[in-house]
């Protein structure tokens, strides 16, 4: 089998054609939401009528937000998001309906609340942790998921449109990826038992936490710092830069585990496409903003990483998507605290779309086949062991 260049596809439909699609819009996201859930791109009135129906499922009722959230916050974030979940089974009417069409309603609903939970249970954690100032603002129902992000997250509530693109493509990037990838496996897993659909995605979060699966950027984000530091800051020459990307070849910086984070992918063996979409869309912020150098910086640091990888294993791995989603966060001022909350924001869509599929064309219980590969033994009593 030849290897060819990495293309992401829903439903068929090529991730970078509806990327660029969206032109200046905000709602592509919406847009891709009604690709996963319904398997066809919507006309302009069908897009604007799916849009309103998450908008109205932003309002959060406010006992919820002060009894759950801002009286008991949560060291981890992703923990949190568990806790909200599956207390907002108490606040459905009928909770452990699992037709195809309440698992929709209720999918979407999620999909519509998590953006504010996940900035409520933020601000909740550093206001109690770290004594910062406490804000809360209202979701604002004429703006998409990526605008509502940003204006719940920033004491001022602006942002850019270009920042508003950013996010938009973000989390229209990680919106799914197969049914084989592990939080998205799990939630089927945990539905084809007959469960709710809020036991689902609370597995899927606790699968989406772990540093090999959702957490990927946040590995990133911190490798650079110990890059920083080790070559001396963004002015750094290539020679620097080289030397730090053999440290961490040897296992001999960060973590020591002789990675080079945000490289490789399971699937993705010449070039993973939302890394390309992502680089492009970052440009734009960073000349926004200001950040030129710390994206040149990014830049030379993957040609060099590339360069020596290939030199000293006689192949590059390519650039995976969280190289840039940590530094595109950095641009946005998200958080890191919030990086990987915002990816189950975006990725609730997919575990939503499978769990449907799964209902519709299969229904059977899942369990994996494994094989015990010991000897048998004879059972020995406890006076002779």
């Amino acid at each position: 089998m030849k290897a060819i260049p990495g293309r992401r596809l829903y439903r068929g439909i090529d991730v970078l054609d509806l990327v660029n699609g969206k032109k200046g819009s905000h709602f592509g996201y919406g847009e891709v939401c009604v690709l996963l859930l319904f398997g066809y791109l919507p006309k302009k009135a069908e897009l604007e009528k799916f849009c309103n129906v998450v908008r109205r499922c932003y309002t959060i009722p406010d006992e919820f937000v002060e009894m759950n959230l801002l009286r008991m916050p949560g060291k981890s974030m992703m923990n949190k998001l568990q806790n909200a979940v599956l207390t907002l089974y108490n606040y459905d009417e009928d909770p452990d309906n699992i037709d195809v069409y309440e698992t929709l309603v209720k999918g979407i609903n999620l999909m519509a609340k998590l953006p504010s939970i996940a900035c409520y249970a933020y601000q909740s954690k550093v206001h109690y942790y770290n004594r910062d100032s406490l804000f809360i603002h209202y979701a604002n129902p004429n703006y998409s998921i990526a605008e509502n992000f940003l204006s719940l997250l920033r004491k001022d509530q602006t942002f850019s449109d270009k920042e508003a693109r950013l996010l938009d493509t973000i989390l229209i990037l990680h919106a799914d990826h197969g049914g084989g990838n592990n939080s998205t496996f799990t939630n089927v897993v945990i539905a084809s038992t007959g469960t709710d659909i809020y036991s689902t995605v609370s597995g899927s979060i606790g699968s989406m936490k772990g540093p090999r699966h959702g957490g990927a950027n946040i590995k990133v984000a911190e490798m650079m710092d110990a890059v920083l530091e080790e070559t001396g800051g963004y002015a750094a020459d290539d020679k620097k830069i080289k030397a730090a990307v053999n440290k961490l070849m040897d296992g001999e910086l960060y973590d020591r585990s002789g990675l080079v984070y945000g490289f490789g992918h399971a699937v993705y063996t010449i070039s993973d496409p939302r890394a390309e979409m992502l680089r492009a869309r970052c440009l734009e912020v960073a000349k926004e903003k200001k950040m030129m150098t710390e994206f040149d910086f990014r830049q030379r640091f993957e040609r060099i990483a590339l360069e020596t990888m290939k030199e000293r294993k006689g192949v590059a791995l390519p650039t995976n998507v969280d190289y840039y989603s940590g530094f595109a966060y950095e641009m946005l001022g998200i958080p890191r605290d919030l990086y990987t909350p915002l990816f189950v924001c975006s990725r609730l869509v997919g575990w939503v779309a499978h769990n449907i599929e799964n209902k519709l064309y299969d229904g059977r219980i899942m369990r994996p086949a494994t094989k015990y590969v010991g000897d048998n033994k004879e059972y020995t009593v406890m006076e002779e062991r």
